[in-house]
């Protein structure tokens, strides 16, 4: 299995090397008022390509502690319960 995954993450750099050699030509990125920007096509578009991962974390985080914070109560619920019903079992003997 690690052969493959090695095997795999080779082509996905060949494939995206390839890419890259392919489209280095320079664009002209234009902004509001009168800005302008210009790179070659790979630089542009691996930055893009990071600025929407990075934005795409971040709006997931809110819901990632929102749940974290929802086990931790879930977790302390059940340790409590099981405390009680200890108490209730050694009671009851």
């Amino acid at each position: 299995m690690r052969y493959i995954s090695w095997l795999f993450q080779m082509l996905v750099f060949i494939i995206l090397l390839g890419f890259a050699l392919k489209n280095g030509q320079p664009v002209t990125l234009h902004y509001f008022f009168g800005y302008e920007w210009q790179s070659s096509l790979v630089i542009a578009l691996l930055l893009f390509f990071t600025v929407g991962a990075v934005l795409g974390i971040l709006a997931t985080l809110g819901i990632w502690f929102r749940q974290r914070r929802e086990i931790a109560r879930l977790k302390r619920e059940i340790s409590d319960i099981k405390k009680l019903a200890d108490r209730h079992e050694a009671s009851a003997l």
